[in-house]
């Protein structure tokens, strides 16, 4: 698995996670349940996941949309 992109806000978490879909590329969101920790006020970014095969495809998607990739 190789990041894409790491954000603290949810919004762009599920745009990104319906744009790989409608591609068929599967992706994984780390650090979800930190909220629980965090009390959900953001502070940690979520990580979105995917595969290594998948991950040039998943990077276009997101710039096609403007979506800011992890460094």
């Amino acid at each position: 698995m190789k990041e894409l992109l790491r954000s603290n806000d949810p919004t762009i978490m599920a745009f990104a996670s319906a744009l790989l879909q409608g591609e068929d590329i599967a992706c994984f969101q780390m650090d979800v349940n930190m909220s629980i920790l965090e009390g959900g006020i953001g502070i940690f970014p979520r990580r979105m996941m995917v595969h290594d095969d998948d991950y040039d495809r998943a990077a276009r998607a997101m710039r096609d949309n403007d979506i800011p990739l992890s460094q």
